[in-house]
């Protein structure tokens, strides 16, 4: 593509999830790097916009919400004529849907390049073969559509960017909450958007527990607003007391909190792989129905995943499994034995 190709306005049409937005910022980096001089601009849904924000390698970072602000007939069609307007050349998309590239084809792009589906496959120029399911890492899955494509690929690591501002708003929490640079400090984050991925309240509550009493650690339960009610649940459960910075911080400033942390303890959810991007030290990820191999911790040198075969197909989408058995089996003593190993290390 690169030889064949005068690339002077690139699009990136970007996936929905936090995680997997992350995930894609490799992708990102070295489209940039096959391209230097090019205008990149990317579209993400607002709910993903403070992953991207602050990325370098951007030039700008345009908003689309399908089932919200751009949900009706005429919104998209206003969205197409806002695309026509940039005046893009070349589109990558790295989301599957037959109506994105249909709105890249309206709105004049000359190149749209993506794996190919049986509904969109008349919509693009060039069509990517796609790898079996969950035959790859997520990261690797987003750069084989730009590796085929023909461009070169240096690195497969993820990026996250925060702000000195950023620290300064967990140093002066920290501070407030009495916990200080020698602590051994452990970030538990029991949230997630899918519930079969999350460990059960009384378990965070009983390693919380262990931590504070057995090798006095500051545990501080991570989370978004709506995850308080939740951590306040996992207090409620508690003997000891942590610290509850639900709400306290915005996606970058929890960037910032997981390279501070001694310890950061999650399962498989957006929070994990910021955690890794920021190369926060040492990270325990809880996984239960997902597959390692696809969404783990990258890159995982600095990452134990705890995972215990209950005799389910993995990775398994069961969005509503009764019994949550994947994540049960992981238990409180599994993780405190790791978490030991890094305290003593």
């Amino acid at each position: 593509m690169k030889e064949e190709l005068s690339v002077k306005r690139i699009l990136i049409f970007n996936v929905n999830w936090l995680g997997d937005v992350l995930f894609s910022t490799a992708a990102i980096r070295n489209i940039r790097r096959n391209y230097p001089d090019s205008y990149l601009a990317c579209i993400i849904p607002s709910r993903c916009y403070s992953i991207l924000k602050g990325n370098p390698y951007l030039d700008e970072i345009i908003i689309f919400d399908e089932k919200d602000r751009h949900k009706g007939m005429l919104a998209k069609l206003n969205f197409v004529s806002l695309l026509k307007a940039r005046k893009f050349d070349t589109v990558f998309l790295l989301h599957r849907s037959f109506s994105r590239a249909l709105i890249c084809r309206l709105a004049g792009i000359a190149n749209i390049i993506g794996h190919v589906t049986k509904k969109r496959a008349f919509l693009l120029t060039k069509k990517i073969i796609p790898p079996a399911k969950d035959s790859l890492h997520r990261i690797d899955y987003y750069l084989d559509i730009i590796e085929k494509a023909g461009l070169r690929i240096e690195d497969r690591y993820p990026d996250f960017f925060f702000t000195p501002e950023d620290e300064d708003v967990v140093d002066r929490f920290l501070n407030k909450n009495s916990v200080s640079r020698d602590d051994f400090t452990v970030a538990i984050n029991p949230g997630g958007n899918w519930t079969p991925k999350r460990w059960p309240k009384d378990y965070w509550a009983q390693l919380a527990d262990k931590l504070i009493s057995s090798i006095h650690a500051k545990v501080i339960i991570t989370g978004s607003s709506s995850d308080l009610t939740l951590a306040n649940q996992i207090k409620e459960l508690m003997k000891e007391d942590p610290v509850i910075a639900c709400g306290a911080f915005n996606i970058k400033q929890l960037g910032a909190l997981a390279n501070k942390v001694s310890l950061f303890i999650t399962a498989d959810t957006g929070p994990l792989h910021i955690a890794c991007a920021v190369g926060s030290k040492k990270i325990i990820a809880i996984f239960g129905p997902t597959a390692k191999e696809v969404t783990g911790p990258y890159p995982s040198d600095n990452a134990v995943v705890l995972q215990k075969n209950v005799g389910c197909l993995i990775p398994c989408y069961k969005v509503n499994c009764k019994n949550n058995r994947c994540m049960k089996a992981v238990t409180p003593e599994d993780v405190f034995a790791e978490v030991k190993k890094i305290a003593k290390a």
